[in-house]
């Protein structure tokens, strides 16, 4: 089985039905989102009934939770509230609805399996894998991790194999996963990339070779930054899809 694996959409359309299309080429048969469905883009009400459509599973994102009402978010910084509050007015009730009922966390235990926004180790708090260090401090918990832990979040494709005494980086586009450890695997933004590739991310988990491949699809950044500009959210967050920070 081939499962398409992507997150962070972020309100972006544009970029979320280009991933698609390339998914249609790649013989996928399930989908799964990994959160923030919303935020920071002007399509969030759109992107939430195609995720829908689409995806078999779908975790809450932090973004989610705050739209959803499910978290505190007085914290975020000005622009980033605001375009929460945007989101959550132009968002269909039915919408609202599903977001509110997402889960944190889903484990396929018969694959090994695990999808969450965050580090899959108390998923609620949203905690960042993105960092050698932050893989190791994972290593006293690798009795909770499934084999395979699929996360998004910090929009990056960071890829870290956990063994009994270590872990390490796993710098790939296509890798197979291996016996004896634990993977915790970002699968990149679809909607806001920033590793400084302004193209969507996405992956694809083939089950029977255990092989994971990050994939990257050009989409019309000028139309979906003009969506942002148009709906007088911050304009950062237009401007840094072309540089893909």
């Amino acid at each position: 089985m081939r499962i398409g694996i992507f997150s962070d959409v972020h309100g972006n359309l544009d970029a979320l039905e280009a991933v698609l299309e390339a998914y249609s080429g790649l013989e996928i048969d399930r989908y799964i989102c990994l959160g923030d469905v919303v935020g920071y883009g002007a399509q969030p009400d759109e992107c939430c009934s195609r995720v829908r459509e689409v995806a078999e599973v779908c975790v809450l994102g932090n973004h989610d939770a705050a739209v959803a009402g499910r978290m505190d978010y007085s914290y975020y910084y000005d622009a980033a509230r605001h375009a929460l509050d945007w989101c959550r007015n132009h968002l269909s009730e039915d919408n609202l609805n599903w977001l509110t009922s997402l889960p944190y966390q889903i484990r396929d235990e018969e694959l090994g399996l695990c999808y969450t926004h965050g580090s899959p180790i108390s998923p609620e708090e949203y905690a960042y894998v993105f960092a050698l260090e932050q893989a190791r401090e994972l290593l006293p918990l690798r009795g909770q991790l499934s084999d395979v832990n699929f996360i998004g979040h910090s929009h990056l494709c960071k890829s870290f194999a956990l063994g009994t005494d270590d872990a390490h980086d796993v710098v790939a586009q296509r890798f197979g996963v291996r016996k004896g450890y634990n993977y915790i695997i970002t699968v990149g933004s679809v909607g806001q990339p920033r590793d400084y590739d302004n193209r969507a991310c996405c992956g694809v988990f083939d089950t029977n070779a255990r092989t994971f491949e990050y994939v990257r699809v050009e989409y019309d950044i000028e139309a979906a930054a003009r969506k942002i500009f148009d709906a007088e959210l911050a304009l950062n967050f237009g401007k840094r899809l072309f540089l893909g920070i």
